[in-house]
């Protein structure tokens, strides 16, 4: 089994369009796909209930993605290709309390890729790609702590002479790592799908 993660220094970056965008481009990795969303006001679903593994004070849920309309993140996720779609839902600093059933569903799987910078800290993925918009002011500390860790940049191309808006923040930790540049909408170009499948192979 593979896992890549996707991550990202701020929400509304492309990353679940790259991972849609994998998924995709490599079916016959015969995805699972993992979408890890940190609330701040207790684990609800879109509708306000919890769903399936919920623990007692909402500090954690889990559901699988059945609807394949493409409405949600996770139903993207089947139309793109995946085998199988899950939510985590967790309060800040409670993902560890998922991990156990995270890792349930990992070991079922044949390859996993994981929407998430938290999840580095329970686990090592075989890629590691990290997602940069520097038109996007906001910088997740997660994202910075875990840069050094990233095995490729996926850069937003410049559309425009704007500054870069980030502040205090350095990449000198991913300096060196292979940089692709990416364009909306479909942000996943072959170069990235050749470099993924190259990972893999190596992995398998």
């Amino acid at each position: 089994m593979s896992i890549i993660v996707i991550g990202g220094h701020t929400r509304s970056v492309g990353k679940t369009s790259i991972v849609a965008g994998l998924i995709a481009a490599l079916p016959t990795h015969h995805w699972t796909a993992i979408k890890i969303t940190e609330h701040r006001h207790g684990v609800r679903s879109a509708h306000g209930e919890t769903r399936d593994c919920a623990t007692a004070d909402h500090s954690w849920a889990i559901s699988e993605e059945k609807d394949r309309s493409g409405k949600s993140d996770t139903s993207r996720f089947l139309v793109a290709g995946a085998e199988h779609s899950w939510w985590v839902r967790t309060d800040p600093g409670h993902l560890e309390e998922a991990m156990p059933r995270i890792r349930d569903i990992l070991v079922s799987t044949e390859n996993a890729i994981i929407e998430s910078n938290s999840i580095l800290r329970f686990l090592k993925p075989d890629l590691y790609l990290t997602v940069l918009d520097p038109q996007t002011a906001d910088f997740k500390a997660s994202a910075q702590t875990f840069l050094d860790r990233a095995d490729a940049v996926l850069l937003h191309s410049a559309v425009n002479s704007k500054a870069i808006a980030w502040e205090h923040v350095s990449l000198k930790p991913a300096i060196d790592r292979p940089m692709f540049a990416i364009y909306p909408p479909s942000y996943v170009t072959p170069e990235i799908v050749d470099f993924v499948r190259a990972r893999l192979a190596l992995c398998s």
